[in-house]
């Protein structure tokens, strides 16, 4: 089972997903991807990886005018007005989200992966919160810089409707409504650490201890 397992993170902004989910990939010795996934999915295309860094996570609506290119060899993939169709980039990258899963165990945080995969028997599916005040102080402390409580909460509060808005776009499901997901956990209450040996204990529970 493990050659073929997959978890997806879904995450709040400041709840620390991405170091739930790096711990994870250590603890079971599989593949982490996160950013990785705009470079495979910009290799995938040939397209520059600037076309999928701005429209990472992002709904359509949020993406108009981001695009201008000159060159356009890929027919419908661009608008009348020369701007790239973002439900082409999705679909750039869930294609290498799946071709990535065919070929290897892995955790993947973000970009819809859990609905992407929704038909694979092994995947499952994680959300990772957290109460605000937790995030907004992780969120100052990995800042590097000077940043107000306020300031941080604001750009939750941005990041946050930016997930939202792109995976209730592009899914049928809701964004962190704990039905979406095999697990909803709030990290505050065991940390990081706690929190990924207490996923890895529900997946090998999951699987009847087959992991």
């Amino acid at each position: 089972m493990k050659q073929n397992l997959v978890i997806t993170i879904g995450r709040q902004f400041g709840s620390g997903g991405r170091e739930v989910g790096k711990r994870l990939a250590e603890l079971f010795g599989i593949d982490y991807f996160d950013k990785e996934l705009i470079n495979e999915a910009a290799k995938e295309s040939g397209l520059s990886p600037e076309f999928f860094e701005k429209a990472d996570e992002k709904a359509p609506r949020s993406l108009r005018n981001f695009f201008t290119v000159v060159w356009t060899p890929f027919g419908s993939s661009f608008g009348s007005d020369g701007s790239l169709n973002n439900e082409t980039i999705f679909k750039y990258q869930s294609d290498v989200i799946i071709n990535i899963t065919n070929t290897k165990p892995c955790v993947i945080v973000g970009r819809c992966a859990d609905y992407i995969l929704r038909n694979c028997p092994s995947c499952v599916s994680v959300f990772i919160h957290a109460p605000l005040k937790n995030r907004i102080d992780r969120i100052i402390s990995r800042s590097g810089e000077d940043m107000t409580p306020e300031e941080a909460a604001e750009l939750a509060e941005k990041k946050n409707k930016m997930r939202q808005n792109y995976y209730n776009f592009f899914t049928d499901k809701e964004w962190g409504a704990a039905a979406s997901y095999d697990l909803s956990i709030d990290s505050s209450i065991l940390g990081c650490e706690g929190t990924a040996l207490f996923v890895k204990d529900f997946i090998e529970k999951k699987f009847n201890g087959k992991i």
